[in-house]
């Protein structure tokens, strides 16, 4: 009896020991988040683990971790191996991203879904020559929904916003800001919520989805809609090289399979879907208005003014901006058709 109790305490320990190898065998993939909460950390990033996950059996997972590096330094978080992962939008850091400024345009048809589908096509055709990504591996671009104004107080339509302090993300938010005569405050959206409700912005220009992830109904409860949006935000999930180089040639063969048109597909969903809650919000508990006609056809002048100037931006960087916008116009107004 003894020598059987030894033998089961042997292969019970040897059990232990090769689970707690397979265990230290599994690499977490640590993914940074910056803005909490939010459907990327509660929706997408989840979906996104769980598919590699699956690609991978089970030998590569991944943690999402918050507060580790302001929003506009998450490039630098990555290539400095603080995390595995994350995602930037591209207009809090000016200057270095250009040509992703063309999905930003006022005027393309369809929700996020559309626009971040179109958007992945348009960088495998046109943008990706350009390399702002360097220093880091482009796993998804994404676009929020079209991006709409919200008020502190009433204002009489587009006239009423020259001279006002307006929150803006940078990109061509910041362009159409300039062009309606407005003030554009730069903040990111983590401080949003406090710019606003301490008075520092009279507005801001955000997705419908923040009414109800920012809560912006407390502290802009007037809406005013523009058919088609004011703006789209760009927006990238990044990983770094070094995560993917730790790997096995299978394991990141297999991880970058949930990467590209998938997981800007699946992204661009979840913005879609995060519109659709926060307008509920915003019809159950702000002013809701719709610029008038004679505003949007204004605004469409404005619109394509604005078009014309980040095209000829985008072009001085050797990208055929014309190309490029033409493929997104045609792939938002078919996409789900």
């Amino acid at each position: 009896m003894r020598l059987k109790a030894i033998v089961q305490g042997l292969l019970t320990a040897a059990a232990l020991s090769f689970a707690g190898a397979a265990a230290q065998a599994q690499e977490t993939m640590i993914i940074s988040s910056w803005l909490e909460p939010h459907a990327m950390n509660k929706v997408l990033f989840p979906a996104w683990i769980e598919a590699i996950e699956e690609a991978t059996e089970g030998r590569v997972t991944g943690k999402i971790e918050f507060g580790l590096a302001p929003p506009p330094g998450q490039l630098d978080l990555i290539t400095d191996g603080g995390a595995d992962a994350s995602w930037i939008f591209h207009g809090y850091n000016p200057g270095r991203f250009v040509v992703t400024k063309l999905i930003e345009l006022p005027g393309f048809e369809g929700d996020a879904e559309a626009a971040s589908v179109a958007y992945w096509k348009a960088h495998e055709e046109f943008l990706q020559g350009a390399n702002e990504h360097q220093g880091v591996v482009l796993a998804a671009l994404m676009t929020h929904g079209p991006g709409q104004l919200y008020m502190r107080e009433p204002i009489a339509g587009l006239d009423g916003l020259s001279g006002k302090k307006i929150r803006i993300g940078g990109g061509v938010s910041a362009d159409v800001s300039e062009a309606l005569g407005s003030v554009g405050v730069q903040v990111p959206a983590p401080q949003v919520y406090e710019t606003l409700s301490q008075g520092v912005a009279d507005g801001v220009m955000m997705p419908l989805e923040t009414n109800k992830s920012l809560r912006l109904y407390e502290v802009a409860p007037v809406t005013y809609l523009m058919p088609g949006g004011l703006y789209r935000g760009s927006f990238a999930i990044i990983m770094s090289q070094a995560f993917l180089d730790r790997l096995s040639e299978e394991d990141r063969a297999a991880v970058l399979t949930t990467t590209g048109a998938t997981l800007s597909q699946m992204a661009g969903k979840v913005w879609a879907d995060a519109d659709l809650e926060g307008m509920a919000t915003i019809e159950e508990r702000t002013e809701l208005n719709e610029f008038s006609a004679g505003d949007q056809a204004r605004f469409a002048e404005i619109a394509q003014a604005v078009r014309q100037k980040v095209i000829e931006e985008v072009g001085a960087k050797g990208v055929d901006a014309e190309g490029a916008v033409k493929l997104i116009d045609e792939v938002t107004r078919g996409y789900g058709k």
